[in-house]
């Protein structure tokens, strides 16, 4: 299922960099949600799976950046079971 988001939301993909996030793909519940964002420094688009992505900081809110995952590897929970099944790492 595909969701669009209106409006988008501030996001920073490990990895990748800042971006607005437009939409969710949910491919169900053996899934990740996976993020459709465009990056703010060159407009790409990714699609980035849900332990990489993180909400921008926003003081307003009183949303401090976060002392958590900096790194894929980092935030993929899932990735020694993935190495033992011989999958790739989400």
């Amino acid at each position: 299922m595909f969701t669009q988001l209106n409006p988008s939301l501030p996001v920073q993909v490990l990895d990748r960099g800042r971006g607005q996030a437009v939409g969710i793909i949910d491919y169900g519940p053996e899934h990740h949600l996976i993020w459709v964002t465009a990056l703010d420094e060159n407009g790409e688009i990714w699609c980035a799976p849900n332990p990489q992505v993180r909400f921008q900081n926003n003081w307003t809110m009183g949303r401090r950046t976060a002392h958590s995952a900096t790194s894929v590897a980092q935030a993929c929970t899932c990735h020694n079971d993935h190495a033992i099944a011989g999958a790739s790492p989400c």
